[in-house]
């Protein structure tokens, strides 16, 4: 069998195995709008999902719209996100892109990945989830722990997180990008943790390692 025929043949069973683990794959932040997830997501750089969603209640009862957010100082917006890693330079991008948002687009998040790009503190994989989650265009955000699993279970040479996800993109269809990104996620943290992992209790690394 020849290593392509073979590397789809394990990324359609691996595929198969996260949709029995999650066949229901919520947004992990809290958010109520386009913007809400996009300072969502750029606060869980260097910090947990969970710890973002101790501090954004807080920052979005100060502030939940570029509008409002422009009329707090940086020094209120840190003082709302301070537990968050970098959080003196996330505070300063988050007012500046909200100043950016009121400028140039009529105080609406861009559905565009190129245009999202563009806005202080938004790389290729925050603007990846927000068009994935919110806006329902097919994306693969590849973050360390997507990146770490797909070289674990053989699916891409993990060389850096860009080459991951053109890995990843090739090996399932467009359809099945936003869900599995998700479940990945989900997949580590429950199954497959970076340290103290034991691949006898792993389903899917049990799978790649016979």
């Amino acid at each position: 069998m020849g290593q392509a025929k073979e590397l789809k043949q394990r990324a359609q069973k691996i595929g198969e195995m996260l949709d029995e683990f999650y066949e229901e794959t919520p947004i992990p932040l809290d958010h109520k709008d386009a913007y809400t997830l996009l300072v969502a997501v750029l606060l869980s750089a260097q910090c947990t999902d969970a710890r973002v969603n101790m501090v954004t209640p807080d920052l979005f009862e100060l502030a939940d719209n570029p509008y409002d957010m422009v009329e707090l100082d940086v020094e209120q917006i840190l003082g709302a996100i301070r537990s968050c890693g970098l959080a003196p330079t996330k505070a300063k991008r988050i007012h500046r892109l909200s100043e950016i948002l009121i400028e140039d687009y009529d105080g609406q998040v861009p559905g565009s990945l190129k245009e999202m790009k563009k806005l202080p503190g938004v790389g290729h994989k925050t603007a990846s989830v927000v068009m994935c989650q919110w806006f329902g265009e097919p994306a693969f955000p590849v973050d360390t722990h997507i990146h770490r699993l797909a070289e674990r279970w053989g699916l891409s040479s993990g060389k850096n997180v860009k080459q991951t996800e053109k890995d990843l993109k090739e090996l399932w269809p467009k359809e099945q990008w936003n869900r599995r990104h998700l479940q990945i996620i989900f997949y580590g943290r429950e199954y497959c943790p970076a340290r103290g992992h034991q691949i006898e209790e792993c389903p899917i690394c049990s799978l790649v390692n016979k």
